[in-house]
């Protein structure tokens, strides 16, 4: 993503937070020319990867330390795709649960929207802090 357009500790889906960040779509994006070949499209794994960072990056704006850690989700779906003549992506995370133990960890419900219509959820994205 270009950018966090909004980072807040409250409100969101539920109540606990909500982190939004944006991608500007140009047809010269290094992972059209090679994804796939005379079929360009963003791969999925990367709008996933996106979500999942920006899952852990809360946490660190709360303060915490560590290293991001992925440590799955329960459900993930897509209803679409990123091309070249898209114009915008934006990452919605809703913050559902932070675990404040040995291990910090968060839950959190995920979307992305291309130019305005919803193309990936994921629900219940786990993402935990190591040393």
């Amino acid at each position: 993503f270009d950018r966090i357009s909004l980072i807040t500790e409250q409100g969101g889906k539920f109540g606990n937070g909500q982190v939004i960040a944006e991608l500007d779509i140009k047809p010269n994006l290094w992972f059209f020319g090679c994804h796939f070949k005379d079929d360009p499209v963003m791969p999925g794994s990367l709008g996933l990867d996106g979500m999942f960072q920006l899952t852990g990056f809360f946490l660190t704006h709360l303060g915490f330390k560590g290293k991001g850690r992925a440590l799955g989700c329960k459900t993930l779906k897509f209803f679409g795709e990123i091309l070249p003549n898209n114009k915008l992506v934006r990452y919605i995370i809703d913050i559902k649960r932070i675990f404040n133990l040995q291990m910090k960890m968060i839950v959190s419900d995920g979307r992305i929207e291309v130019d305005g219509n919803t193309i990936y959820t994921c629900e219940d994205m786990r993402v935990g802090l190591i040393a």
